[in-house]
């Protein structure tokens, strides 16, 4: 299939054709990725470092956050340096890793999520039996599944989209590589491979989503017996979670859950489930969650008291 490539770089359009709009980008996009990977390294750092954050949650919490620095680093520091480029180019390989990576860390924070709300509903459905289901070997051994079930979802995707032949043109409207942009220049028929994609990005994205609704809704039901202030404490947690779900599946599933075609508005949601809730996801944990907020305290002060000597 490889002799089918004519094309051997593609050449990004980006999120502007304006110098001074791509002046402005590149500065507030810099301040975001900066943020994105101090916020999210913090939370790593916190976790690993307190002892009262040493439950099965933030665990979780921890590999999500170092996720988040990886998914975001696959597209952010390219858009970045391209805002201040000339010519937007990128090589088919450096396109197809691009795209590999993207949906690796994607389909592992999916996996994540999915693993987290399990978590909330051991912890508060069946409370007496959490520290016997969610052992080190339980929670090590659901971070490998997600992060095997990310790799399978990519592989999957990266061979449909290396079968596709690229004669030219070889201009794609967006700032990054991607499945669907690059079915639109694809020099052949796309509708069965555009169908396959559907199903196994979209798909994932919604089957995952309805799961994690229906185990907050048995969560839900479940916490009616509950006292006001343990209500009040389970539903911070879930809440914190929830918001994050909400953010990262919705603009997925506009993407990936539709026929294999590019919109005016792909761009712009692309930009917020790849900068902009990797940024939100640490500032979202961190003001809901009173032991986190103090952990970091903790660690603040630490690093700021001088050694005894």
């Amino acid at each position: 299939m490889a002799k089918t490539h004519n094309v051997t770089e593609f050449i990004f359009l980006g999120l502007s054709s304006n110098p001074e709009v791509q002046k402005v980008c590149f500065v507030i996009f810099l301040l975001l990725y900066i943020a994105i990977v101090l916020g999210n390294f913090l939370i790593v750092l916190t976790v690993m470092t307190s002892r009262s954050l040493g439950s099965p949650m933030y665990f979780f919490l921890s590999y999500l956050s170092f996720v988040e620095i990886c998914y975001a680093s696959t597209t952010a520091p390219r858009l970045i340096s391209d805002l201040l480029a000339e010519r937007k180019a990128i090589s088919l390989w450096g396109c197809m890793s691009q795209v590999f990576f993207i949906h690796l860390f994607g389909g592992t924070e999916i996996f994540l999520l999915t693993v987290m709300a399990y978590d909330r509903y051991v912890a508060i459905c069946k409370p007496l039996n959490y520290t016997t289901i969610m052992n080190r070997q339980a929670c090590a051994f659901l971070v490998g599944a997600a992060w095997v079930g990310g790799f399978v979802h990519s592989l999957a995707q990266i061979l449909l989209v290396f079968r596709l032949p690229f004669c030219g043109p070889n201009v794609i409207d967006h700032y990054f590589c991607d499945v669907l942009p690059l079915l639109k220049l694809a020099c052949s028929d796309t509708f069965l491979i555009g169908l396959l994609i559907v199903a196994n990005g979209g798909t994932l994205s919604v089957i995952s989503f309805v799961a994690l609704l229906a185990s907050y809704v048995v969560i839900l039901l479940h916490l009616r017996t509950r006292s006001s202030e343990g209500r009040h404490k389970a539903l911070s947690t879930c809440g914190s979670h929830i918001t994050v779900v909400t953010l990262f599946f919705g603009p997925c599933v506009f993407i990936y859950l539709r026929p294999s075609t590019t919109l005016s508005a792909d761009k712009m949601v692309a930009v917020f489930y790849t900068v902009i809730t990797p940024l939100l996801n640490p500032v979202i944990y961190s003001l809901r969650n009173a032991e986190v907020k103090k952990a970091m305290k903790r660690l603040w002060v630490r690093a700021m008291k001088p050694e005894e000597r």
